[in-house]
C-alpha cells in the first residue's frame, strides 16, 4: 500500500490521532504547539458537537451550527496534518496504520473513535429503527419525521395515519429525554401550524426505558423531576419496558404490547467502535479497550485509547468511567501532559476523573442539574444548560448562530429549519409534469 502523501518525515515524534471528536480534538489542540508532529484522521472534515444532535433532528438548529471544519481550527499550525480517511487496520508491531488513502507509520498512536449505536444483536431493529450518533443520522431523522408527516396528509387509513404520526423513543438517557421533550414541543407548538389538516391530538410520543427510572445514573430527584416534566409535555413514559422487535410499522414489547409507529428512534445503548489489528486480550467489557491510568492500551507500549473507547478501572470507578464528553476531555488533557514525560522516561501522572456534574433539558424552561455540591431543577437549571452547551461549541460563529436560533425559537415558539432535504430525490415519471 502506498504511503500517505505530503506528510513529511521530520525530526519530531509523530503522534497519530484517529478520531476528531471531543477527545481527539482536545489532544490535537494541546499537542499542536508542543514538540510533536500530529496527524489527525477522521471520516469527516469537521468536528461535530454531539449533545445538540437532537436539535438538528427536531429542526431547531441547522447542521453547520454544531459542526466546525477541522482544518480551520489548525490553520496556523505547521506540524499538524488533517486527513479525511477511514482507518481500516493498525499494525502495532510495525507501528503502522492502514487507511483507504494509504499507510502511515507512527511513533505513538491514539485511538479516539468513540462509540456507535448498540442494537444488542437485533438485526430487525437495526434495519428499521433510526439511530442518532452522527450529524448525518440526525439529518436522516429530521427527514424521516417530516416525510412521514407529509405522507400522513395523503393517507386515509386511520391505522396508517397513527403509524406515521406516532414517535417511539427507546432509551431514556439524556439523548432520549431531550429528544422526547423537543418532539413533544413540536407537536404542541409547530406541527399543528404546519399541518392544520392533521389532528395531532392523535399523535403519541412514547419514551421507553428498560430501567426503573428515566435518566439512569442521575439522582433520584433529578430523575423523578424529569419524568414529571415529560408527563407535563404529554410524553407517555414507560419504565421497565423492553423492546423485542420492530418491523418498520409496529414496535413489539416484551410483555406482548404492540405500539403502532414508523418513527422509532433508538437511543438505548452504545458500543465502542473497533479497528482491526489489536490482539483480543486488549479488549474488555462492551468491547472497550482496556487501558492503564495513563490511557495506554493493555499489552501495548505505543498505543493509547481515550474517551468512550477506553475502559479504565479505578477505585472510584470499578466498572469503568461513564461514556460522557467530560471523561474524554479530561483524559485527552492528561495524555497531552504525559506524552512528553513518556518520551523523557519520566513518571507519568495517573488519571483521576473529576465529575463536574450532569445536565439534561426537557423542553423550554425545564431542566435538571446534578452538580457536585448542588442539585436543582427548573428554569435556572435550564439557563445553566444553555450556557454550558453554548460555551462548549467550537468557534465564535457557531456560538452566535446557536444563540440567535435559540432566542428566536424561545420568543416565537417556532423552529426555522423544517427543511425536507433528501440527498437524491426520485425522478418523476415524464408524464406527471412539474408543478411550478
Amino acid at each position: 500500500m502506498k504511503s500517505i502523501s505530503r506528510i513529511p518525515d521530520i525530526d519530531l515524534p509523530r503522534v497519530v490521532i484517529v478520531g476528531g471528536g471531543f477527545a481527539g480534538l482536545k489532544l490535537a489542540r494541546k499537542l499542536e504547539k508542543n514538540n510533536f508532529q500530529v496527524v489527525l484522521f477522521d471520516k469527516h472534515n469537521y468536528h461535530q458537537f454531539q449533545p445538540l444532535f437532537y436539535q438538528v433532528a427536531t429542526a431547531g438548529l441547522e447542521p453547520s451550527a454544531i459542526a466546525f471544519p477541522l482544518r480551520k481550527i489548525f490553520q496556523s499550525t505547521d506540524n499538524l496534518h488533517v486527513r479525511v480517511a477511514r482507518v481500516d487496520e493498525i499494525d502495532p508491531d510495525e507501528k503502522m496504520i492502514y487507511t483507504d488513502i494509504g499507510s502511515l507509520s507512527y511513533d505513538y498512536l491514539v485511538l479516539a473513535i468513540g462509540a456507535d449505536t448498540n442494537y444488542f444483536g437485533n438485526e430487525q431493529i437495526r434495519r428499521h429503527a433510526i439511530p442518532m450518533k452522527s450529524l448525518s443520522e440526525a439529518l436522516a431523522l429530521r427527514n424521516a419525521l417530516l416525510s412521514n408527516y407529509e405522507a400522513a396528509l395523503n393517507a386515509t387509513d386511520p391505522r396508517t395515519i397513527e403509524e406515521l404520526l406516532n414517535v417511539v423513543i427507546v432509551g431514556a438517557g439524556p439523548t432520549g429525554v431531550e429528544l422526547a421533550g423537543a418532539i413533544a414541543e413540536m407537536k404542541k407548538f409547530i406541527l399543528p401550524k404546519d399541518y392544520p389538516e392533521l389532528d395531532f391530538s392523535r399523535m403519541k410520543v412514547y419514551l421507553l426505558e428498560g430501567a426503573g427510572q428515566v435518566l439512569p445514573g442521575y439522582s433520584d430527584k433529578a430523575s423523578s423531576k424529569a419524568q414529571e416534566y415529560l408527563k407535563e409535555l404529554g410524553v407517555e413514559v414507560q419504565l421497565n419496558t423492553l423492546v423485542t422487535d420492530f418491523d418498520g410499522e409496529e414496535v413489539k414489547l416484551k410483555d406482548g404490547t404492540k405500539l403502532p409507529s414508523q418513527n422509532v428512534i433508538w437511543a438505548a445503548g452504545v458500543k465502542a467502535n473497533e479497528i482491526p489489528g489489536l490482539p483480543e486480550d486488549a479488549y474488555g467489557k462492551a468491547r472497550r479497550l482496556v487501558v492503564d491510568r495513563s490511557n495506554r492500551v493493555r499489552g501495548q507500549k505505543y498505543v493509547f485509547a481515550l474517551g468512550d473507547q477506553a475502559y479504565m478501572e479505578t477505585e472510584a470507578y470499578p466498572k469503568g468511567h461513564p461514556q460522557v464528553a467530560q471523561v474524554a476531555l479530561q483524559q485527552a488533557t492528561l495524555l497531552a501532559k504525559n506524552l512528553p514525560r513518556i518520551i523523557a522516561g519520566e513518571p507519568t501522572e495517573d488519571f483521576e476523573y473529576t465529575d463536574k456534574g450532569s445536565l439534561a433539558t426537557i423542553g423550554r424552561n425545564r431542566a435538571v442539574a446534578d452538580l457536585p455540591r448542588f442539585r436543582f431543577q427548573g428554569f435556572f437549571a435550564w439557563v445553566l444548560w444553555l450556557f454550558v452547551h453554548l460555551m462548549a461549541l467550537v468557534g465564535a460563529r457557531n456560538r452566535i448562530l446557536v444563540f440567535i436560533n435559540w432566542a428566536w425559537s424561545y420568543f416565537t415558539f417556532d423552529k426555522s429549519f423544517r427543511l425536507l432535504i433528501n440527498p437524491k430525490a426520485k425522478e418523476r415519471p415524464k408524464d406527471e409534469g412539474v408543478a411550478v
